[in-house]
């Protein structure tokens, strides 16, 4: 009975697929996927007998009710029942392997409706031309239609609205957009719909939030940021547009690029981490990846790429107190020094659309926000694409209080230039505030002008079908080369924070050992540099085989074939019999004897892998966290796995910076693998046994203590900064009980190699304007194997017109590094690396005295002066 097998189900309302996978590690284990509703039920119980199975658990979609399964097994073939809480109970039979796609026979009925004369893509004359002449034909009604979104069914992203049916507002021409749509039949259905009988044929844009893949899932950005690597997240980018491409998804609902100090907040996890310029450097990578391709360089109307839309405009990562949706209350210094740059970059970078944030700014609600969204985004910024609103925004500028009614919200919001409003229907008000005076018609074109050149520059226009593909979903979805893509950047994703020296797993040199050692590697990994394995592994905890390690914001129906940790210590070489696995408890509640069980099986263990973290759920929107420890389940099972004495390396799954002050001084080693994907157990394995060498560097300060937050590297001095000279005295900035320095650093992260800095040299005191000034270090891998050393500059402006940064993350170099190498880094230093934003002056470097900083993170560094001359 144990791998992958499937069955289908039909009936007059629906076609359902449903993959299992069984395995057993001590106790049997089952996994469900589901198509096309990518939804997740996990199975808690799970016993067997003979050749028939037996679980029960809990669906997602309704926790509280009981989802049960029977499975008897025949040889290939099985047969059984399943009851789903909302669908009701179903007889089941099917067969081993993965199946099928639920989509095969739509591949002969989509062809004809497929254009094979299309024309080529239209330049932006004609492009212009054809937008003007489809505008002047369309009613008001049509226009307002354009601006407004509908689900693609009763899923729903947040709270319920009251809304017609989708096939009802899409054959009336009264939603331009489609949220939601995870079948491609449905893509199709409402699609046709829209082409044969909406007033004037105009297609749908279909929308989804693609965070961090679609099918194959990568890292979380939080994750993928920690790599430092703007190539392997571009190409991240680029293989999540091309499997969403081809199953009609032209819209994506990210990149996320909210700047974040605070790790109570759940959504850290889909940002890029506390600084502007790593940030910046993401944002542009993301968007040239979904909207280019892995090089950058490809087009939207390519149907391999998808529309970005930046959110979330702006300041959502300074929500007070770490919980979302609430207030924020920030500078404009501050929103243009901190929380903009990522914004310019994507904006300069050509993403076609933003988002707002839930928010407010100076008062007003961002979605009602002229200051914001028409002066600083589209005339300043010179954004010209399409503003969406998110989820139900509109109407909650009436729940913050700043409008009376969704009339008046719809008013303000066309008023800030939002051009689609994004499920709810406050913009059905439209025509009335035209009639009344208090909107333009004008103001309506220039919105529903943006709308239809996008839908342009897709080749919508032209070819409505274009991107309903279920022959290349087959090619692409959950292929070899995304798994390997997914795999290699899950590595560098990976931030060591602490090694005594138990990890690698093994001896100095050798092969490993123990079934399953001729597994594959990632290309270019030698097998030879794999050190010998070290007798025994205890495997504890509520990771140790867990499948939730995908993150929040994935909607992947793949997720049953999510490989384990302890699947991928199996694959790199550790035999079973070498793998002594407990749960030892939940991930939030004790399991009845667990701790018992894993205190046994790590006293029989030379080493044991304590595999802790967050749940899914405990990350991403409406996750926020008062408490950013782990739970106390988790922690008693910790103190009783280290008082055994053995060597104890904690493994971690989690979404956000913990506080993990106790553990640094308990555990010999720390490996931060935050949410990193499908092939998140090869990735981990690789990194434990050594077949790849840690390189990620952290993109968010971990707390000493919780009490610290926000803490973050680019903080201001205060008039009473802490010194080492003055850490005795009392009136100082400084807490009482605590240091004022976080436990981890930005920018900290360690290898298995040694790495040497020399001495920082600069070719000039003086910096003139215009001119450049370069600095030097020589970096040096002393001892272990190749290495990756993410070498950092920072410059502080050290007396401006404001008060600026005691640092600030200027520059980085990933230098590859052979064992006994050195390399001669080299940083270019101009005006523009030393401008900033003030009330008086705008964007401009003032001259003055600086200090440039240079070493593997934001703590250890070392530091020489230059000034830029007036010009």
């Amino acid at each position: 009975m144990f791998g992958l097998w499937h069955a289908f189900i039909e009936t007059p309302r629906l076609k359902l697929k449903l993959q299992f996978k069984v395995a057993k590690k001590g106790a049997y284990a089952l996994d469900m996927a589901m198509e096309p509703f990518p939804l997740p039920v996990r199975f808690d119980r799970v016993e067997a007998e003979g050749g028939t199975l037996r679980a029960t658990g809990s669906a997602y979609w309704k926790p509280d009710e009981e989802t049960s399964v029977e499975l008897r097994f025949a040889g290939d073939a099985f047969e059984g029942s399943l009851r789903l809480p909302s669908f009701g109970v179903f007889a089941l039979a099917g067969i081993r392997g993965r199946g099928p796609t639920l989509y095969a026979s739509l591949a002969d009925e989509i062809a004809a409706y497929r254009k094979t004369d299309a024309p080529p893509p239209r330049n932006e004359a004609e492009i212009g031309a054809a937008v003007e002449t489809l505008l002047g034909k369309l009613s008001l009604a049509d226009k307002v239609g354009q601006m407004c979104q509908c689900m693609a069914s009763n899923f729903s992203f947040g709270g319920a609205v009251a809304s017609d049916p989708p096939e009802r507002l899409v054959a009336e021409g009264r939603a331009g957009s489609v949220l939601g749509a995870f079948d491609l039949s449905r893509v199709f259905e409402l699609q046709r719909i829209a082409v044969e009988r909406s007033p004037h044929g105009i297609p749908l844009l279909f929308n989804n939030d693609i965070i961090h893949g679609a099918q194959t899932i990568f890292p979380v950005p939080l994750a993928w940021a920690c790599s430092w690597d703007m190539d392997a997240i571009r190409e991240a980018s680029a293989i999540a547009a091309r499997e969403a491409a081809a199953s009609g998804i032209v819209y994506n609902h990210g990149p996320m690029v909210d700047i974040s100090r605070d790790p109570r907040w759940g959504r850290v996890v889909e940002g890029a981490g506390e600084d502007p310029y790593l940030g910046a450097l993401i944002a542009k990578a993301q968007v040239e990846g979904f909207q280019g391709g892995a090089d950058g360089r490809g087009s939207l109307h390519d149907p391999d790429t998808i529309v970005a839309c930046l959110k979330h405009f702006i300041g959502y990562g300074a929500a007070e107190g770490g919980r979302d949706y609430n207030t924020v209350d920030i500078s404009e210094a501050t929103l243009r020094n901190v929380f903009l740059p990522p914004f310019r970059a994507g904006i300069e970078a050509g993403a076609g659309s933003v988002m707002n944030a839930f928010n407010i700014y100076q008062g007003v609600p961002v979605a009602a926000s002229v200051t914001l969204l028409k002066e600083l985004l589209r005339d300043e910024l010179g954004f010209a694409g399409v503003l969406i609103s998110d989820y139900g925004a509109v109407d909650e500028i009436v729940q913050h209080g700043h409008a009376r009614d969704t009339e008046e919200a719809a008013k303000k919001a066309v008023d800030a230039t939002m051009d689609i409003e994004m499920v709810t229907r406050a913009y059905d008000h439209i025509p009335q505030l035209i009639a009344e005076g208090k909107l333009s018609e004008s103001q309506i074109d220039d919105a529903v002008r943006r709308i239809l050149t996008l839908k342009y520059r897709l080749g919508l226009m032209d070819d409505p079908y274009r991107y309903i593909r279920p022959e290349r979903e087959a090619e692409l979805h959950f292929s070899e080369p995304h798994l390997a893509a997914s795999r290699a950047l899950a590595a560098k994703s990976v931030v060591l924070l602490k090694n005594d020296g138990v990890l690698p797993l093994g001896g100095a040199s050798g092969r490993l050992e123990g079934a399953g050692a001729a597994a594959s590697l990632p290309s270019g990994v030698s097998r030879d540099c794999i050190p010998a394995g070290r007798g025994k592994l205890a495997l504890i905890g509520p990771f140790a085989d867990s499948k939730d390690l995908l993150g929040p914001w994935q909607f992947s129906r793949f997720g049953h074939e999510t490989v384990t940790l302890y699947e991928g210590l199996v694959a790199a070489g550790y035999s079973e019999d070498r793998l002594l696995y407990a749960q030892g408890c939940g991930v939030s509640a004790p399991v009845e004897g667990g701790i018992e069980a894993a205190v046994a099986q790590a006293a029989q263990a030379d080493i044991v892998l304590l595999a802790l973290g967050e749940d899914s759920g405990m990350s991403g929107e409406a996750a926020s966290r008062m408490r950013i420890a782990l739970p106390d389940a988790q922690l008693r099972l910790a103190k009783a796995v280290a008082a055994t004495g053995k060597p104890v390396v904690l493994v971690l799954t989690n979404g956000r910076p913990l506080d993990l002050t106790w553990f640094d001084a308990h555990m010999n080693a720390i490996v931060e693998t935050w949410f990193l994907g499908s092939q998140a157990g090869h990735a981990i394995a690789d990194l434990l046994t050594g077949a790849r060498n840690p390189s990620g560097r952290l993109t968010m300060s971990f707390p000493l203590h919780e009490g610290q937050v926000p803490v973050y590297y680019n903080h201001f001095r205060t008039g009473r900064p802490l010194t080492e000279a003055n850490a005795g005295e009392k009136f100082i900035s400084k807490y009482l009980d605590g240091s004022n320095e976080p436990l981890y650093p930005f920018g900290y992260g360690l290898s298995y190699a040694r790495f040497e800095y020399g001495e920082l040299r600069l070719d000039g005191n003086t910096l003139t304007p215009g001119g450049k000034l370069e600095a030097r270090v020589t970096v040096t891998n002393a001892s272990g194997p190749a290495g990756v050393e993410t070498v950092q500059l920072y410059i502080q402006d050290v007396c401006g017109s404001i008060v600026r940064p005691v640092m600030e993350l200027k520059g980085f170099v990933r230098a590859a590094l052979e064992p006994g190498e050195t390399r001669e880094i080299v940083f270019a230093i101009g005006e523009a690396d030393l401008a900033f934003w003030s009330p008086a002056a705008g964007y401009a470097a003032e001259p003055g005295e600086f200090r440039l900083m240079v070493g593997p993170n934001s703590r250890d560094v070392r530091t020489v002066s230059f000034g830029l001359l007036e010009s």
